[in-house]
């Protein structure tokens, strides 16, 4: 028997974990007390990694689909049949013919950070998207206009703050998301003991905001009323004070100028008073944070929310200030592996949306597929997603999918939308990988560092996903022409991930290496979080202008903020501790228990249609139809219904034993690709407009 540390990559709050190994098996999972982040607090999710290794159901080499069913193939001829097929296609119809989606559990695998880029690149092509698209991608919006990278993202002091401020984020079912702050339940109870104070804003209550000293319901969709109204009172009553570094002040206080907690009040169902007292109390904490995340992105104006956001921390001087939102010193410096980041550079092909950062919006792809011409996707490539279940009108995706000429998919499993491809390449799990967090010490409310080696011994017959992007890049780049660039991408490829780690680590702030982070298994804590700027900044000017001109011009939007149809409700998503997104339902231990996909209706709402708790509804938006359970709750706004994403399951040829068994729609049947946020171009999944009747 041995005991191996390593950390859970499974969500943000990366804890770590003692994984108990008897006779090649894992025994037992519990938390790391020497982890100096998460310092022992685990979740349900990271006992689920030895589901994940034992499942029978994962994939372990790779297979081809035929009339016949699925084949095994031998990994070489696979690489073979996927670039050959990959290729032809771009030879007769173009570059932008291939089709890429990078769905979410990339950024929690060291390989895929290391080497998965470099694989794509060999596509060349414009058609790229990623579960970003449909989450932070406001949140990296807002840091590349204000802050000069897209990753330089501003996260709370929560360990030092006296009052946080936090709109459409649950920390205690998500663990903290673009705020790695693992253990939230604990770190809320020491600022209890410091005498601070939590306020929430949601139009559920959510597990935080049941918890939290205030809780004000909010319509969705109108956050950024809100907080504009904030802006405006505190420059009001003459409590802004932004530090001399930042500019655009002036235009800012235009902007917000007729946007009075009255005005906010109509809009948004809070009242002027409790926009002021909030306004107020914010301005006069001596440490006060502002933290928004997906139900303020994932919305119409998720661009004005987020950088609402970050300009009320700045005004009110708490921006890179100990207990307010600082910016991470990580050992490994991910933004300088990471552009800083390009809006607009090309547009989709059918309705013109903008790139950012070299993707499309998700929001695109089914129609991207489907509408012929130059430039049609015919071929596509995921790696490790489910956009069937995860993306707007998913059923519109699922069509799509099945008229490609061809599909490759980087996956362990047979999913609802890897069961439309043609060749699926399926890496190693977890425990058998080594992992270092790049992205997500990027996002701690503590700088620390951690290296953990493989738990089990990989078989040989199985690949790492870096092997995976190695070998497909390679066989990519040798149908190129030699040159100096061919030789340096076929290099990088081959370089193995704790390679890269050690050249990060050396080269970083803390002049570390990979040797010294293993001789402290449990992690090596490097501090509190610092104030940085202005030099931190990535603008030359090494300045902050507020006065952002696509997020001013925008405003106007607002105005279109009214009233609801007679009989719709606004539908929101929701999430629950033992779930992450559609890829934790095929372990029985995270889906026992009481079912989680029921619709939330107010109780009011449920006696206005003449429906009863229970009862099977039939839930209508512009894109479809679902038939689901009602459950009526006194913790959701009335006018708002609640369903969570992720489910859906059970579709013919998927192969996911548990998952299939687990009761649900999917709730992006009903949400709709139309529905964006046109700065961004991020699906609008909150806030969308529905009917309720019997079923």
């Amino acid at each position: 028997m041995t005991v191996r540390r390593t950390s859970c990559n499974l969500c943000e709050a990366i804890c770590g974990v003692l994984v108990t190994v008897e006779d090649g098996r894992v025994t037992d999972i519990r938390g790391d007390e020497s982890d100096p982040l998460s310092r022992g607090h685990i979740c349900p999710k990271a006992v689920a990694l030895r589901d994940l290794q034992e499942d029978p159901d994962r994939l372990t080499t790779p297979v081809r689909r035929t009339s016949d069913g699925w084949q095994a193939l031998g990994w070489d001829e696979a690489y073979e049949l996927v670039v050959g097929k990959l290729t032809g296609i771009q030879r007769e119809h173009g570059q932008n013919s291939i089709g890429v989606y990078l769905g979410n559990p990339n950024v929690h695998s060291l390989g895929a950070l290391t080497h998965m880029p470099a694989m794509v690149r060999q596509l060349r092509t414009r058609n790229r998207f990623s579960a970003t698209s449909i989450d932070q991608l406001p949140h990296m919006l807002a840091s590349y206009l204000l802050y000069g990278h897209q990753l330089m993202v501003a996260v709370p002091d929560i360990d030092r703050t006296s009052y946080l401020l936090m709109l459409g984020a649950n920390p205690l079912a998500s663990n903290g998301s673009m705020m790695t702050a693992p253990g939230f339940g604990r770190r809320l109870k020491e600022l209890r003991k410091r005498g601070g104070k939590l306020v929430v804003i949601d139009p559920r209550r959510t597990e935080t905001a049941a918890v939290s000293d205030t809780h004000h319901f909010i319509r969705p969709g109108t956050d950024a009323a809100f907080l504009l109204a904030v802006i405006h009172q505190v420059i009001e009553d003459g409590a802004a004070r932004p530090a001399a570094y930042v500019d655009g002040f002036a235009a800012v206080e235009a902007a917000v100028e007729a946007w009075t907690p009255e005005r906010a009040a109509e809009i948004t169902g809070i009242s002027a008073a409790e926009i002021r007292q909030v306004a107020r109390d914010f301005a006069a904490a001596d440490r006060a944070a502002c933290y928004g995340r997906v139900g303020v992105s994932t919305q119409q104006f998720g661009a004005i929310c987020q950088w609402a956001i970050q300009v009320l921390n700045i005004v009110t001087g708490n921006l890179d200030r100990p207990g307010g939102t600082m910016f991470p010193r990580p050992a490994v410096n991910a933004l300088l592996g990471l552009g800083r980041g390009h809006l607009g550079v090309w547009t989709s092909r059918v309705r013109g949306l903008p790139e950012f950062g070299g993707e499309l919006p998700v929001s695109t792809m089914a129609e991207e597929i489907l509408t012929p011409g130059e430039g049609q996707i015919r071929a596509m490539v995921t790696v490790a997603g489910n956009p069937v279940l995860s993306t707007p009108n998913g059923r519109k995706l699922d069509a799509a999918l099945g008229t490609l000429e061809f599909m490759v998919a980087i996956d362990p499993y047979i999913n609802e939308t890897t069961r439309h491809a043609d060749v699926i390449l399926p890496p190693a799990p977890p425990l058998e990988r080594d992992h270092y967090d790049v992205i997500f010490h990027q996002l701690a409310v503590r700088n620390t560092a951690r290296w953990n080696d493989a738990v089990l011994p990989k078989p040989d017959s199985a690949r790492h996903d870096w092997e995976i992007f190695r070998d497909l890049g390679l066989a990519l780049v040798r149908r190129t022409p030699w040159s100096r660039r061919r030789v340096e991408v076929m290099a990088r490829l081959r370089l193995p991930p704790r390679r890269i780690v050690d050249l990060g680590l050396r080269i970083g702030p803390y002049r570390l290496s990979l040797g010294k982070v293993r001789r402290s298994p449990g992690g090596v804590d490097l501090g509190p979080l610092q104030p940085a700027l202005p030099g931190a900044l990535h603008h030359k000017s090494k300045r902050i202008d507020l006065a952002q001109r696509m997020i001013l011009d925008d405003l106007p939007r607002l105005d279109s903020l009214a009233a609801l149809s007679a009989g719709e409700l606004l539908l929101i998503g929701r999430r629950h501790l033992r779930n992450n997104n559609s890829w934790m339902h095929n372990s029985a231990r995270l889906v026992k228990g009481k079912p989680r996909h029921h619709l939330l209706m107010h109780p009011h709402d449920l006696a206005d249609r003449e429906l009863t708790d229970g009862q099977l509804v039939t839930v209508t938006s512009a894109a479809g139809s679902i038939a689901v359970e009602v459950a009526s709750s006194n913790d959701i706004m009335p006018g708002v219904v609640s369903l969570p994403h992720g489910f859906g399951h059970n579709r013919p040829g998927s192969r996911l034993t548990v998952a299939n068994q687990v009761p649900g729609p999917s709730a992006n049947d009903i949400t709709d690709t139309e529905l964006t946020d046109p700065v961004s171009g991020t699906a609008a999944v909150n806030g969308v407009p529905v009917k309720v009747t019997a079923a």
